[in-house]
C-alpha cells in the first residue's frame, strides 16, 4: 500500500514461524536473496512478522509454473534453450552470492506470460516430511543444512544430496539436468515407483536415453544434458555460466541479445552491415580458437579399445615380453577365474594351460607369477602359494612361496619382490627373506622401476581399505612417500623412461582416475572418466592396459522366523557390520566404491523395512543394547567416536596416541575392545573402558582382529584373532594367561560367530564360493556342517565377508562383493 504496487505475499506455516531458529534462518536467506536482484530470480521486497504469522513480501508473476506448461508435453528445442539459458542464469547470479536452490525443479521456475523466466523459493522450502513416491509435488525434506541431512525433492536431488554429504552449486546442476531432460523429453529423468527406488536410480543409473521419447534431440543439447547429468560432481559443468554459455551457443546468433529480451528486428539498410560484422567476429573468433586450442590441447586425444565383453571380473592383466600380447585371469559368467591371452587386432580372447591363478607378474623371458590358491583375506588383499609357470604353458606350475599377496619381477627377471604378513605386520621383501619396508596396514601393487634400483607400491594404513599413499623404496629400504591423502587407491604400474610412477586413485571419493607423480612429489592428472579405473599394466611403448571397473558391496539376510534370504542392499557399498542379538536389525554403513568416501551409518530391519540414518564414518559396532555404535572416522585412524541410535550426542572416545584398525562392544556394555598399533610396532589388542580410563594391552604384537568380526565369547572372557603366525588363537581378554589354538580349525578358516554358550563357533573359509560355513567344537574340534551362502547370482562375485550370526545360528547377515570388470587398450595417453 505504500508503493501502491501488487505483490504477492507468502505466510509461513504457524509451526515454523514459532521456530525461532527456522525463522532467523527464513529471514537471513530472505535478505540474501532479496539482494540479488537479478531478472530471472523472484524478487523479495520485504519480510516482517505480525502476531503469530510471519510473511514475506514478493513480486507478483503472471503467467505458470513450468510444470504447468509440461503437462502438455515436451518444449520445442528454440523454448528449452531460451528457458534452460535463463534458468542457468539465474542459478549463475545466486551461485556467484554462495546461494545454493537445492530444490530446482519443474515447480520452482515460473514462466511469466512475456517468457522470462523466474526461479522460486530460494531458501524458502517448506519444512515438512516428505510425500510418498516421486511425485515432485511432495515438499522439500529441509530439517538441516548440515552435512549428512537429506534435502531436496525426490527425483530431483543430485546424487550428493541423496547421499546426504554436503553439497555445492555443482548439486544445482545435475538438478537443472533433470530439468532439462523434463523439458526436452516430456518425462522426468528418475522416476521409479517408490521414493527409495528413484534415489537408487539417482545414484546408480542413467537416465533413458532421450531419443526413446520419441523426441528428437539435437546432439549439441544431447552433450550438454549428459554433462550436467554426470554422477561425480567433479565430472559436471563447475559453473552454471559455463553450462549457460554452452547452450546459449547452440541458439545462434539471438543467444548475444540480453536474456528474457524478446530479439528486435534490425532496420533493413542495416541488415547487411550487421551480417558482415558477424562474419568477421566468427572468422576472428575461429582464429583464435584454433590458436588457443593449439597452444592448450593435448597433442592427440587417447584412443580405447576394449579388450574383453564378457560379464565378470579381471583379476590381473599383465603385457608380455613381446609387447604386444596381453596376459590376464579373469573369472567369467560366474565360472571359477582362469588365465587367457590375447592380441589387439584378435576378436576373442584365447584360454591358456594354466591352473586356475590370479597373474602377478611376468618376467622379461616370460616367467609367469601366479597366486595358486587364492583365498581373500581381507576385501582387497587375497593370499595364495607364489607359484612359476612358463607363458608357453605345458608345465605344473612349481610353488616357491607360501601366503604371498603380491610380487613382481625385476627387469632383469633375476630378482622377485614379495608381499606378505609376518611378524604381525605386512611386509615388502626382495628378495624374499629380505625386509625393505613394513606397515600395520597393508601393501598393494609393488612394481620395479625400469632400471631395477627401487620398488613402488601403495601403502595403505588400515587393514579394512584401501585408502593409502603412493610410496618408493629402494633396495636398501630408504623410503619415500610420494603423495598421500587417497581415499581409494588401486593400481601402479612405471612409465617407461621411469621418470613417472602411473596409479589410479581418488581423493574426493567417488571414482578413481589415472594420476602420475614424479620422484620429486609433483602430482599431475592424466585421464578421468565417468567410471571407476585401475591401472593394471604400461607397455614400453607407453601402451596403458586399464580396467573400468563396476564394484559394487551388497547385503544379504535371514530375518528370524523366515525361510528365505532377502537383499538388504541399500546403495552401491553397503558394508555390513553387525547384527543385532534378535536378528531384527544390521548395522551397515554406505561409501562411494571402494569405502573411500566419509560413509553413511545406518540400522535397518531385517524385514525389509527402509534404513535409519545414523551419522557418518564407519560403523564398527552395535551396542548389546542396541543403543550405540562405535565409529571410526575416515582419514584419522587415531579417532574413535560413540554415536547414538535414537536420541543423544555424539562423543568422542579416547583412544591414545595409535592407530586404530577395529573395535567391538564387550558383552557387558561397559568397555569396547580396540585393535591398533603404535606408529612403527606391529598391530595387537587393547581393551578400553566407555567411561575411559587407560588403554590395557592384553596380547602381544602382530595380533589382528577377524575382519570385519564381532567375535568376543558371550562371557566376555575369550576373542578369536589373527596372531603374528597368520593363524587363529583364542586369546583371553584378561590378558591372565597365553592364547591357545582351536582344536580343529583350518588354517585357511576363520570363525564368525559364537553359539550363546560359549562352546560352538561357526567357522568358514573366506575366499571359498559358496562359503560353507560350520559349527566347530572350541573344545573338541568336532564340527558339523551349518550353512551354505552365496547369492542367487553369483556372477562376478569376488568374495563374501565374514557372515555374522545370532547365538542361535537362526538369523544371520552377510555382505558379498560384485565387481564387473573390463579391459581397455588405451593409447596416447601422454
Amino acid at each position: 500500500t505504500k508503493l501502491d504496487r501488487d505483490v504477492a505475499i507468502k505466510v509461513l506455516p504457524v509451526q515454523l514461524a514459532e521456530d525461532p531458529e527456522a525463522l532467523s534462518r527464513f529471514e537471513r536467506e530472505a535478505k540474501a536473496v532479496a539482494a540479488l536482484s537479478h531478472p530471472n530470480i523472484l524478487a523479495i521486497f520485504d519480510f516482517g512478522r505480525q502476531s503469530n504469522v510471519a510473511y514475506a513480501v514478493m513480486e507478483l508473476l503472471e503467467g505458470e509454473t513450468l510444470r504447468s506448461r509440461l503437462s502438455a508435453g515436451p518444449l520445442p528445442a528454440r523454448k528449452v534453450l531460451d528457458y534452460g539459458s535463463q534458468i542457468l542464469q539465474g542459478l549463475a547470479a545466486a551461485h556467484d552470492e554462495g546461494i545454493v536452490h537445492r530444490d530446482l525443479k519443474p515447480e520452482n521456475v515460473f514462466v511469466t506470460e512475456d517468457g522470462r523466466i523466474k526461479i522460486l523459493d530460494f531458501g524458502l522450502a517448506r519444512q515438512s516430511l516428505p510425500g510418498q513416491g516421486d511425485d515432485t509435488r511432495s515438499p522439500t525434506v529441509a530439517r538441516s543444512t548440515e552435512p549428512g541431512t537429506v534435502m531436496g525433492t525426490v527425483g530431483y536431488m543430485s546424487p550428493e544430496q541423496v547421499r546426504g554429504q554436503a553439497v555445492d552449486s555443482r548439486s544445482d546442476i545435475f538438478s537443472f539436468g533433470a530439468v532439462l531432460y523434463e523439458m526436452l523429453t516430456g518425462r522426468r529423468a528418475f522416476q521409479r515407483d517408490t521414493g527409495a527406488e528413484t534415489m537408487t536410480a539417482i545414484l546408480k543409473e542413467d537416465p533413458p536415453e532421450p531419443s526413446g521419447s520419441g523426441a528428437k534431440i539435437p546432439p549439441g543439447i544431447d552433450r550438454i544434458l549428459q554433462h550436467c547429468l554426470e554422477k561425480n560432481p567433479r565430472e559436471r559443468f563447475q559453473s552454471a555460466r559455463d553450462a549457460a554459455f554452452d547452450l546459449q551457443s547452440l541458439s545462434g546468433a539471438s543467444a548475444a541479445l540480453p536474456l528474457g529480451s524478446p530479439p528486435r528486428a534490425l532496420a533493413r539498410p542495416r541488415a547487411w552491415v550487421a551480417g558482415a560484422a558477424l562474419a568477421v567476429l566468427l572468422i576472428l573468433a575461429s582464429a583464435v580458437a584454433y590458436t588457443w586450442g593449439r597452444a592448450c590441447a593435448p597433442a592427440r586425444s587417447p584412443t580405447f579399445r576394449q579388450l574383453t565383453f564378457r560379464r565378470g571380473m579381471v583379476r590381473g592383466a599383465r603385457f608380455a615380453p613381446d609387447g604386444q600380447t596381453i596376459v590376464y585371469a579373469a573369472a567369467w559368467d560366474g565360472k571359477p577365474i582362469a588365465a587367457f591371452s590375447i592380441r589387439p587386432g584378435s576378436p576373442e580372447s584365447s584360454p591358456l594351460e594354466l591352473p586356475s591363478a590370479d597373474i602377478l607378474a611376468i618376467s622379461p623371458s616370460g616367467q609367469l607369477a601366479l597366486q595358486i590358491g587364492k583365498r581373500f583375506i581381507e576385501p582387497y588383499v587375497s593370499s595364495g602359494a607364489l607359484g612359476e609357470a612358463h607363458l608357453d604353458g605345458g608345465e605344473t606350475p612349481r610353488e616357491r612361496v607360501q601366503a604371498v599377496q603380491w610380487a613382481d619381477w625385476s627387469p632383469d627377471g633375476k630378482r622377485l619382490a614379495v608381499v606378505r604378513d609376518a611378524g604381525g605386520s605386512n611386509r615388502l621383501e626382495s628378495p624374499v627373506g629380505t625386509v625393505l619396508y613394513k606397515t600395520a596396514g597393508w601393501i598393494g601393487n609393488p612394481r620395479f622401476s625400469p632400471s631395477g634400483d627401487a620398488i613402488a607400491f601403495l601403502d595403505h594404513w588400515g587393514r579394512f581399505g584401501d585408502l593409502g599413499s603412493v610410496v618408493v623404496v629402494d633396495l636398501t629400504g630408504k623410503a619415500q612417500r610420494l603423495s598421500d591423502g587417497w581415499v581409494s587407491l588401486q593400481g601402479l604400474a612405471w612409465w617407461p623412461d621411469g621418470k613417472e610412477i602411473w596409479f589410479t586413485g581418488t581423493k574426493a571419493g567417488g571414482n578413481r582416475a589415472l594420476h602420475a607423480v614424479n620422484r620429486s612429489a609433483r602430482l599431475r592428472l592424466v585421464f578421468r572418466q565417468t567410471g571407476s579405473l585401475t591401472l593394471n599394466d604400461i607397455s614400453p611403448k607407453g601402451e596403458v592396459l586399464l580396467a573400468e571397473e563396476d564394484l559394487r558391496l551388497g547385503i544379504i539376510s535371514r530375518a528370524p522366523g523366515q525361510s528365505a534370504d532377502r537383499d538388504l542392499s541399500w546403495l552401491d557399498f553397503s558394508a555390513l557390520r553387525a547384527i543385532s542379538s534378535d536378528g531384527k536389525r544390521i548395522l551397515f554403513d554406505e561409501a562411494s566404491e571402494g569405502g573411500g568416501e566419509s560413509g553413511a551409518i545406518f540400522v535397518r530391519p531385517t524385514d525389509g523395512s527402509p534404513p535409519t540414518r545414523l551419522g557418518s564414518g564407519v560403523g564398527m559396532s552395535l551396542s548389546p543394547d542396541g543403543r550405540s555404535v562405535i565409529v571410526g572416522v575416515p582419514n584419522e585412524p587415531k579417532a574413535l567416536r560413540l554415536l547414538p541410535v535414537g536420541a543423544g550426542e555424539p562423543r568422542s572416545l579416547a583412544t591414545e596416541a595409535f592407530d586404530v584398525s577395529w573395535a567391538n562392544w564387550f558383552p557387558d556394555g561397559r568397555r569396547f575392545l580396540v585393535a591398533g598399533g603404535e606408529t612403527g610396532h606391529g598391530a595387537r589388542l587393547y581393551v578400553q573402558e566407555v567411561n575411559g580410563g587407560a588403554l590395557r594391552a592384553i596380547s602381544p604384537e602382530g595380533v589382528h582382529l577377524v575382519p570385519y568380526s564381532n567375535l568376543i565369547s558371550p562371557d566376555g572372557q575369550r576373542i578369536p584373532a589373527i596372531g603374528s603366525d597368520g593363524t587363529v588363537w583364542l586369546f583371553p581378554t584378561d590378558a591372565a594367561g597365553p592364547p591357545r589354538r582351536i582344536p580343529g580349525l583350518a588354517p585357511d578358516e576363520i570363525p564368525c560367530g559364537w553359539t550363546a554358550d560359549g562352546r560352538i563357533l561357526f567357522v568358514y573359509k573366506p575366499g571359498e564360493l559358496p562359503a560353507h560355513v560350520d559349527r566347530l567344537d572350541v573344545e573338541t574340534g568336532a564340527r558339523k556342517p551349518w550353512k551354505e551362502l552365496m547369492p542367487s547370482d553369483p556372477t562376478g562375485v569376488g568374495f563374501i565377508r565374514a557372515p555374522h550370526f545370532t547365538h542361535d545360528g537362526e538369523s544371520y547377515a552377510y555382505s558379498y562383493a560384485r565387481i564387473l570388470t573390463q579391459l581397455y587398450l588405451v593409447k596416447g595417453l601422454r
